[in-house]
């Protein structure tokens, strides 16, 4: 018998997850109002969509060839209604943030997902970005920014005052100040 076969200390086994699911699910959800701002951003984008569609429908009626425009502003009006009903609450569902002594964390995307930790200390700086469309929902979205070459750890669509006290919060603990400067 080899050493490795006599040893008395079992390895810890990892259990394998469901597919798609993340490493570690942060504790905290988003605002809820994050559904009725990303519903709005789609209606603006349906509204464009359908625009240019019906631009485009009109050009073509003056050309020689007949394009079934209807059928296609129709197949058009389906899938923003389609993606209106069903995008914004399957992304609240997994958006996801927490922040601890050490670590920030946030989960995000439905289709394509994203798990991202940033350690306290490597914190550079910490933003908030809020648009006019988040403003009239009273969103905000915290940008946490290290030197990690994968970019920064944006948690979006948090309550405006939640996500100044978040910003101070962790600037205070990252050691950031009014004073410092580069």
């Amino acid at each position: 018998m080899n050493s490795r076969s006599q040893s008395s200390v079992a390895e810890p086994v990892m259990e394998p997850r469901a597919t798609g699911e993340f490493p570690i699910s942060p504790g905290e959800r988003i605002d809820r109002r994050a559904i009725g701002w990303w519903r709005a951003q789609l209606a603006l984008l349906a509204v464009i969509v359908l625009a240019a569609e019906l631009v485009t429908a009109g050009l073509w009626t003056w050309s020689r060839w007949p394009v079934p425009t209807g059928l296609v502003l129709a197949g058009s009006v389906l899938i923003l209604v389609a993606l209106l009903i069903i995008v914004p609450p399957a992304s609240y569902r997994v958006h996801r943030w927490e922040v601890d002594d050490d670590r920030v964390y946030a989960a995000t995307g439905w289709l394509w997902r994203e798990w991202r930790i940033a350690p306290i200390s490597r914190v550079q700086t910490v933003d908030t970005k809020q648009g006019p469309l988040q403003r009239s929902f009273g969103l905000v979205d915290v940008t946490v920014t290290t030197a990690s070459a994968a970019g920064p750890v944006i948690i979006t669509g948090l309550d405006a005052d939640r996500g100044r006290a978040l910003v101070d919060r962790l600037a205070t603990a990252a050691g950031l100040t009014d004073q410092d400067g580069t």
